[in-house]
């Protein structure tokens, strides 16, 4: 199969397994989906959808964020993991929310990166689900996905959402780096990965990927 028809085969059997494609965190809102998305960081978005409803029954704007103190976040959030450094990110871009953007949460990449504890993979979340800008945030999934199917060298997560943007059609991105994610979580995991269940990589993945899988098959049979 040359590039061209890898990719083809790639979003076509996507778009078969996920017509409608779930959004993995919940929110109701811009502002809810910022904060969501920064504490899903090293966390799993199974654990961030069980805290955020005790967050947001507490605060779901930014007006009612800052009258909690970062320590009374802090303990909310704790099970999410890295709660020191998120809880004053949560206060504090809210604050700055409500001196810059009377409350609503901007719609550029520039200014959501300039927000405390918002990097580029969060900016990108916020800008695909919540205004529907074409972006490719790369997550561990996409970006191990990416490097089995030969996609991109896995050098680092900002090569391949370049790679990403350079072989996928723009109009397909917002989409895509959802069906892809839940795709790596069912059929192609990073752990107890059955490539006769992974039918991308089984048809066209990297040849050293597939055949380290099948070594490692065989030692584990002695």
């Amino acid at each position: 199969m040359t590039k061209k028809e890898k990719i083809a085969f790639t979003i076509k059997t996507l778009q078969e397994l996920y017509p409608k494609i779930p959004i993995p965190l919940d929110h109701k809102d811009p502002y809810t989906l910022l904060i969501a998305v920064l504490m899903s960081a090293q966390s799993t978005d199974v654990r961030v959808n069980q805290i955020t409803p005790l967050l947001f029954d507490r605060a779901d704007n930014p007006f009612a964020m800052v009258r909690l103190s970062v320590d009374e976040i802090r303990e909310i959030i704790k099970p999410v993991g890295l709660s020191p450094m998120k809880s004053k990110g949560i206060h504090g871009l809210s604050e700055i929310l409500i001196e810059k953007y009377n409350g609503e949460v901007p719609q550029s990449f520039e200014a959501l990166e300039e927000l405390p504890a918002v990097g580029h993979k969060t900016a990108s979340v916020v800008m695909s689900q919540a205004f529907g800008v074409p972006a490719f945030p790369v997550d561990t999934h996409i970006h191990r996905l990416m490097y089995r199917w030969g996609f991109s060298n896995g050098k680092n997560v900002n090569q391949t959402e370049k790679d990403a943007k350079r072989l996928f059609p723009k109009e397909l991105w917002n989409d895509l780096h959802l069906q892809i994610i839940w795709y790596g979580r069912e059929y192609s995991p990073a752990r107890g990965w059955d490539l006769d269940k992974d039918i991308i990589t089984k048809t066209i993945g990297r040849k050293t990927v597939i055949a380290e899988y099948q070594k490692s098959k065989k030692s584990t049979k002695k």
